[in-house]
């Protein structure tokens, strides 16, 4: 039996728990409480505590907060909080339960050994078995250049998003700790090979595996991708080897990138959390400050407000609630070294304390204008679950945000759907239309045709509609708009003509993402065309599914050899890169405009008619000796006798035509096959691109 710990009244900052040489500081949020206890574990899976310590008003309460210092008490400790207070919920929207143990919101290492989501719904259940675990602090990290870009800007980033877990889980990995923090730092040599500059992590911070509905869960499958966090100041516990060591092993990886040049972007999740709705478990905040950390009913008090389709939505811009997000997030960027961060439906952080959008919203601005987070870029995926998009208008200056305007034009420009050239133009120059009237540039655009949500890039080109059967949701899960185009047979086929466009198209689709100005954001596995056989919503699918099959890097080499070759065309290339959008103006020193706009004869794009399927462009080279690109885009079913200009002083080469089997289809300058016709055979479904030296 572990004898008591000695107890002082404690301090109110900072928040959580707090090692230091004496002992350990426990301090906790809970306005409308009137009491409170700790409860200290020895271990992640004993059924009692060692001990409890009561906390009284008068000693243990400064304003909000609630405090205790434990004297001598080691790191390693395992805890967890009850509080006491009103359960009017009713009527002013607070909930405690005196008899349940919360997880400490500012925990910096948790434990869900004994999680039972059943248990925590409970009420008759003291808790759900969640429990943070008192952790040392880390020393600030060294700052590292990593990328091509600098300070918060994002100019020359190509951008990969992954999952943890799933990039390193299945078999074929071969590495010694399979979908782990350690495990990743394995397969960094693979994406600094690929010439990506930042990843972009799915969800990192604790959340919910069990956190699916029934049906799903009846299937025997669990929430896989992480947008259910519970624990925001804490390292998943199923990514970490050890997780009383979660803080070192997430630190050693973001370290680990760093050393290879590679930036750490993290997909963060503060529009709700995983206590869900009204039926929804007790984890924290529900029974800390419901009224404050949730959007409520004005008129039903009981009533959560859902703008994420995910039974709950946090009030981000109650001053408490803000200060605790820009607070965490810095605490990432200052003890981790995160390089930057992507917010899930942000669009909920334009909403006031009532739900009705502000023009502006306080947490935005304070994200952007923080000493620390102004200095790392920050990407909003700009809509919600409630309707609210603001593509090209979120708050705030430095925001960039993902281009949903540009999927759907690129996807359907590939497909094959006329009248588009335009809008296409439009979107390959950063999307003007979007952002150059607020002062923004195309680095605020996050170019994407794939994301974790949806179709891999191999399925878009596959299926024409989602088979989500294996959900266990009869396929009404996901969405139904995916603008995609199955190539002439839905799924897999032995058709050797069909399988031969859908290559073409994948690359067609690869190409006008490396060669838009803005920053382009490849789906994990695209480059070695992964498929998740047409399932379009794979949030519950931790298998095979969803893994990273490392046997398709040897299956679809040449495939890997395209994306990589093309990424090194879209960095030797500073034209295509720029922070700037196009004007047409002459580039300085040179006799041609930053672009030209083509269609079937030179300098005369048919941008009004509604057939159309064939774009063209010429793009100067911007610094000496830099390369001038023609750009064929051919989406007709015919073939095409393109003019080319004439450079005066220069010859064409071809560079990059995906009609030609590999490794044909892209070539390196110096195995560039030189061009000395005025025209150049473009075949249908096809984009080529030549250089001019």
């Amino acid at each position: 039996m572990t004898p008591p710990y000695p107890t002082r009244s404690g301090t109110r900052f900072p928040p959580g728990a707090t090692v230091t040489a004496d002992g350990v500081n426990f301090c906790i949020f809970s306005q409308h409480a009137t009491g409170g206890e700790l409860v200290l574990y020895a271990a992640a899976d004993t059924p009692e505590a060692f001990q409890t310590v009561v906390l009284d008003a008068e000693h243990n309460r400064s304003f909000f907060f609630w405090h205790v210092f434990v004297v001598g008490l080691p790191a390693g400790t395992y805890y967890t909080w009850r509080m006491d207070g009103p359960n009017d919920w009713v009527s002013t929207g607070r909930r405690f339960y005196p008899h349940k143990e919360l997880l400490d919101p500012w925990a910096r290492a948790v434990s869900d050994s004994l999680w039972d989501r059943r248990r925590g719904i409970d009420p008759d259940t003291k808790d759900g078995g969640l429990r943070a675990i008192v952790v040392n602090s880390l020393a600030p990290p060294v700052p590292v250049k990593t990328g091509l870009c600098s300070d918060s800007d994002l100019t020359g980033a190509v951008i990969y998003e992954l999952h943890v877990g799933g990039f390193t889980r299945h078999p074929s990995a071969g590495v010694s700790r399979p979908g782990l923090f350690p495990g990743l730092k394995e397969k960094i040599s693979y994406l600094k090979e690929l010439g990506i500059t930042h990843v972009e992590f799915l969800p990192v911070m604790a959340y919910d595996t069990q956190s699916v509905p029934w049906p799903v869960a009846e299937e025997g499958l669990s929430n896989y991708w992480g947008y259910n966090t519970y624990s925001f100041w804490a390292p998943h516990p199923g990514y970490c080897f050890d997780e009383t060591l979660a803080n070192q092993e997430f630190r050693d990886l973001v370290d680990a990138f760093h050393a290879a040049g590679i930036g750490v972007l993290l997909d963060v999740v503060f529009n709700h959390t995983a206590e869900g709705g009204e039926d929804g478990p007790v984890i924290s905040f529900r029974g800390l400050g419901n009224d404050a950390f949730y959007h409520l009913d004005a008129s039903q008090r009981q009533r959560y407000l859902d703008f994420t389709g995910c039974g709950n939505t946090v009030n981000c811009n109650h001053p408490l609630v803000s200060s605790f997000i820009v607070h965490c997030l810095e605490y990432w960027v200052e003890t981790f070294g995160v390089d930057g961060f992507r917010f899930d439906l942000a669009s909920v952080f334009a909403r006031g304390e009532q739900g009705v959008p502000l023009a502006n919203p306080p947490l935005p601005w304070a994200i952007e204008t923080s000493s620390i987070l102004s200095h790392v870029p920050v990407i909003a995926e700009a809509w919600d679950a409630a309707g609210l998009y603001q593509v090209g208008a979120f708050p705030g200056m430095a925001w960039s945000e993902w281009n949903g305007h540009y999927r759907d034009i690129m996807r359907r420009f590939v497909r094959g759907d006329p009248g588009l050239v335009g809008a296409v133009a439009t979107r390959l120059g950063g999307s003007a239309d979007l952002y150059a009237a607020g002062g923004r540039c195309p680095t605020n655009s996050i170019n994407f045709i794939t994301c974790h949500d949806g179709f891999t890039l191999y399925d878009l080109v596959s299926y024409n509609d989602k088979h989500n059967e294996a959900n266990g949701e009869d396929n009404r899960d996901g969405t139904n708009d995916n603008l995609s185009w199955n190539c002439g047979a839905e799924g897999d086929t032995g058709d050797a003509a069909v399988l031969a466009l859908r290559r073409r198209q994948a690359k067609n689709l690869m190409a006008l993402l490396m060669l838009s100005r803005g920053v382009p954001m490849l789906l994990a596995g695209d480059e070695v065309l992964r498929s998740q056989r047409g399932n379009n919503n794979a949030y519950c699918q931790d298998n095979e599914l969803s893994w990273f099959d490392w046997g398709f890097v040897e299956r679809n080499n040449d495939m890997l050899r395209y994306t990589r070759e093309l990424i090194a065309l879209r960095q030797r290339h500073p034209s295509l890169t720029a922070n700037k959008f196009f004007t047409g103006a002459v580039v300085a020193g040179r006799q041609l405009p930053d672009i030209a706009w083509h269609g079937m004869q030179l300098n005369e794009p048919l941008w009004h008619d509604p057939h159309c399927r064939v774009l063209a462009c010429t793009i100067a080279g911007r610094e000496e000796g830099e390369a001038d690109l023609h750009v064929i885009m051919n989406m007709s079913e015919q073939a095409l006798d393109a003019p080319l200009p004439f450079i005066k002083g220069r010859q064409w080469y071809i560079a990059l035509d995906t009609a030609l089997a590999s490794p044909q289809d892209i070539s390196l300058p110096d195995g560039q096959i030189e061009h000395t016709d005025a025209h150049y055979l473009s075949q249908p479904r096809s984009i080529a691109v030549l250089e001019a030296r």
